[in-house]
């Protein structure tokens, strides 16, 4: 899957998950899951899968939303968890094996170009994975054409800004310590989509129909269920990229950066459950 926390301010290229950004969210994995497990589920109990269908998983990342799709299809259904870091498809393929997920496939390769030798599917989900093309419209319209004509498309992609503290307040903190680009509207990243009207257009000219929107929204918790004010700060500092760009920085104002992110965290911190944020994600459906 994507970096969900990337800044709104990184005009980022869907082929950067090939390398060091695939990676990072490889090492992180469990904090990332942690992280955006309400909107996957969320995004999940709307698609509704069932068993027999054949299911593209876009920008499968760690495999946690393509082994869930193997449940939900089992039997008779099958699914593709596709995405262009090849450390996460090594990775995921190992994973949906020890988890038993039998027809679970996974292919390194960039969907905006990409043509399946097993098109058309019936079925097409992502979570977070579709906001980092550098020509949505075109990318859409190709995954489109790997779809039977009347397929649906399942996205999840997250919504406002001003909606996510989980992410924008960090980012704050981080601002008040080292400089950072501005934010680029539209630009791919995981802000790209929170435009509806925007996102309308796109999916609309990619050529789908009956575009639906819903939203998911409440809390999670930053780092994964349980963590602690300084286990979020560490996975934001390790995890999430306004934290690798801290990492260029002197170790003063690393440590200075810190002290206020861990201040930041603990302040929502509860017992039992963690660092709960709000956040709000829109959920979309669509026909190709």
């Amino acid at each position: 899957m994507t970096d969900a926390a990337h800044p709104h301010a990184d005009a980022l290229k869907y082929e950067d998950w090939a390398g060091e950004m695939g990676a990072r969210w490889l090492a992180n994995l469990k904090g990332f899951e942690g992280t955006i497990a309400p909107a996957g589920e969320a995004l999940l109990a709307r698609a509704a899968f069932a068993p027999g269908e054949r299911v593209i998983d876009l920008g499968c990342g760690g495999g946690a939303t393509t082994i869930a799709v193997a449940a939900s299809v089992t039997p008779g259904g099958s699914v593709l968890g596709l995405d262009i870091s090849p450390d996460l498809i090594a990775a995921t393929t190992r994973r949906a094996q020890q988890a038993g997920a039998g027809n679970a496939s996974f292919l390194c390769a960039d969907a905006a170009t990409v043509t399946l030798p097993d098109a058309p599917y019936d079925r097409l989900v992502s979570r977070f994975g579709c906001m980092f093309f550098s020509d949505p419209v075109a990318a859409f319209a190709n995954l489109r054409g790997q779809l039977k004509p009347g397929g649906r498309i399942d996205l999840a992609v997250w919504g406002p800004p001003a909606e996510n503290p989980w992410m924008t307040d960090g980012m704050a903190v981080a601002r008040r310590h080292v400089e950072m680009p501005k934010p680029v509207p539209r630009a791919p990243g995981p802000f790209a989509f929170e435009e509806v009207g925007y996102l309308r257009e796109v999916l609309g000219s990619a050529g789908f129909s009956h575009v639906d929107i819903g939203a998911a929204a409440g809390e999670l918790a930053v780092g994964g269920a349980g963590a602690t004010a300084e286990e979020a700060r560490g996975f934001a500092t390790n995890g999430m990229a306004f934290g690798q760009i801290l990492l260029d920085y002197p170790p003063e104002v690393q440590a200075a950066a810190a002290a206020d992110l861990t201040a930041l965290y603990a302040g929502h911190y509860r017992p039992g459950e963690g660092v709960m944020m709000s956040y709000c994600a829109w959920l979309i459906s669509a026909t190709a």
